[in-house]
């Protein structure tokens, strides 16, 4: 009985949760968010918006994002399409620090419970590459 029960807790999706100070404003950072130009350069390889959905391309393969939630500047909320738990989602949150005026950016993203460090390095490999592509 243990053993099931060690296998059901393996399988369990997870919320990872990842905070980021960004050297740029709300305004510019949500348009490296929100504008498929800006997204392939840092975020995927291929990207199109059409109506309340992205649609993102990595190596060939297409996923489609619905945008649940939008607020300019301050929020993006993502249903990625083909998720097998519906309560699964992709949540960007941008505010400046009330202390160092910093904007800082919360990432909330999805993965097996046994994928949490993959998922933080390719997270903080994306934002390496978006803090270049800002200039800082």
């Amino acid at each position: 009985m243990r053993s099931n029960l060690q296998t059901v807790f393996m399988a369990k999706r997870i919320s990872v949760k990842m905070e980021y100070i960004l050297r740029a404003s709300p305004t510019i950072l949500f348009n490296f968010l929100t504008t498929p130009a800006c997204l392939i350069r840092w975020f995927c390889d291929e990207a199109d918006e059409q109506s309340d959905f992205f649609y993102f391309g990595w190596n060939g393969s297409v996923q489609a994002a619905q945008i649940v939630d939008f607020i300019e500047d301050e929020r993006l909320l993502l249903k990625w399409e083909d998720a097998e738990d519906e309560n699964e989602y992709l949540e960007y949150k941008v505010y400046r620090s009330p202390i160092t005026d910093e904007t800082i950016m919360e990432i909330t993203d999805f993965c097996d419970h046994d994928e949490e460090k993959d998922i933080r390095q390719i997270w903080d490999y994306s934002i390496k590459k978006l803090r270049a592509e800002m200039g800082g």
